[in-house]
């Protein structure tokens, strides 16, 4: 029995389910760093700001399937989307989330 290779992670090895692939893996990474980027951005309101860490937090749960935290995520990023007094820029990177979290299901 041979061992696993260093560039796979051991089946289990990660609690709840992962990304399919190292893709998936790279591209949920990047969509979690863009929440951190737009919960750090001043020039949107507040309670978008709250709205995305909420949205990152949520991402993070290791105990709760991938499907059912990319669903919550949209849920509460979905709603930010209609905020009139969200700028462009930020409903535009809110819906380019939006988008990448679709993708991964």
């Amino acid at each position: 029995m041979t061992a696993p290779s260093p560039a796979a992670p051991a089946a289990g090895s990660l609690p709840g389910p992962s990304p399919p692939s190292d893709v998936d893996a790279v591209a949920f990474q990047r969509l979690v760093e863009s929440l951190a980027q737009l919960a750090d951005d001043s020039s949107v309101p507040r309670n978008v700001r709250r709205g995305a860490q909420s949205a990152k937090d949520e991402l993070g749960k290791p105990r709760v399937a991938l499907d059912l935290r990319i669903a919550s995520a949209v849920y509460v990023l979905d709603d930010l989307a209609n905020d009139p007094n969200l700028p462009t820029h930020g409903r535009t990177a809110l819906w380019s989330i939006i988008s990448g979290l679709e993708s991964l299901q």
